[in-house]
This record gives C-alpha cells, sequence and structure tokens, in this order.
C-alpha cells in the first residue's frame, strides 16, 4: 500500500487552494461571503458522517416538534 496517497480531504483542499492561487479576487469575495453567512461545506467537511447525520436528525425533530406544539 503506497503511504503518498492523499485522502479525499486533502485532495479538496489542495484543489481548493489551487483555485484560490489563480483567482485572488475570487478569493477576497468567497472569504467575504463566508464570514457574512457561513459555509456549510466547511461545517460538514470537518465532521465525521455520523456526526453529520446526528445534526440532521436533531434539526428535522425539532422541526417536526416545532409543528406540533405550536
Amino acid at each position: 500500500m503506497k503511504e503518498d496517497k492523499e485522502t479525499p480531504e486533502e485532495r479538496r483542499e489542495r484543489i481548493r487552494q489551487d483555485e484560490w492561487q489563480g483567482n485572488p479576487l475570487g478569493n477576497l469575495k468567497d472569504s467575504s461571503e463566508r464570514a457574512e453567512f457561513g459555509s456549510l461545506v466547511d461545517l460538514v467537511g470537518g465532521l465525521n458522517w455520523k456526526v453529520t447525520l446526528v445534526i440532521l436528525l436533531i434539526l428535522i425533530l425539532g422541526t417536526i416538534g416545532y409543528g406540533l406544539f405550536l
């Protein structure tokens, strides 16, 4: 097994860095939008699939509970 094989997360980050280096004004726009609105990609990218599933279940159950009781 090769140890120099990159993970999907590392590949995505490398591609993102390459895009930022090639387009600095696009990077400025993306950064300002992320600072204002946040980024779901960054939130979910840092978590594993189990934690993401738990967050989604809490949101769905909270929405259903809100609809039933109010």
